[in-house]
């Protein structure tokens, strides 16, 4: 049985009205959530970098400071280097199984076959390659029927065609028909 449609049991406005709220507050925990992240990230890097003190330091020690700073760019570079291989690796190695996964499950593409006329010759040829040295004629070895000997089977009649008429007409003729072609097959 068809179940009766419901009504809704909240009008339209109230639907609008519920639907408005909930992009505000979505919109407000997003703008919420950008402001977290900001403050998260200048948080970190407060922790992470320590301000330079470059008053009142000699040539020297600026130098220092600078070979230091080398240092540290120049680890930080080698371990984004590190860590961008492994994401390149990662991704290559993603890509060749989401492959194989195609493959085992058979969801590629397959193209339109045409069909191909081969002789017998030209396919044992291609699976058996040069070893194939006999020839596969199919037609001399069908058994010929000669169109002679059906001729002879059933001699025709050549007469006069009114005479035929005449004496096949009515219900005697017809049964002389039946006759008639009942006794060839009785010889």
């Amino acid at each position: 049985m068809p179940e009766p449609e419901r009504k809704s049991k909240i009008t339209a406005s109230r639907k609008l009205l519920l639907k408005s709220l909930m992009l505000a507050k979505a919109k407000e925990e997003w703008e919420q959530e950008i402001v977290d992240k900001q403050s998260e990230k200048e948080r970190y890097l407060s922790e992470r970098i320590t301000p330079l003190h470059t008053s009142g330091l000699s040539l020297s020690q600026l130098q220092d400071l600078c070979r230091e700073l080398h240092e540290k760019v120049e680890i930080v570079d080698e371990e984004r280097y590190d860590i961008e291989a492994k994401c390149n690796h990662n991704t290559r190695e993603i890509k060749d199984l989401k492959l194989k996964v195609l493959d085992l499950r058979g969801k590629f593409k397959r193209p339109p076959l045409r069909r191909v006329r081969v002789s017998a010759d030209a396919m044992l040829r291609a699976l058996l390659g040069s070893k194939h040295k006999v020839s596969m004629d199919l037609r001399a070895n069908l058994k010929s029927v000669k169109k002679e000997d059906t001729e002879k089977e059933r001699p025709v009649e050549v007469g006069d065609w009114r005479k035929n008429v005449e004496a096949m007409s009515g219900m005697e003729g017809r049964k002389k028909m039946f006759d008639a072609a009942k006794s060839p097959t009785g010889q």
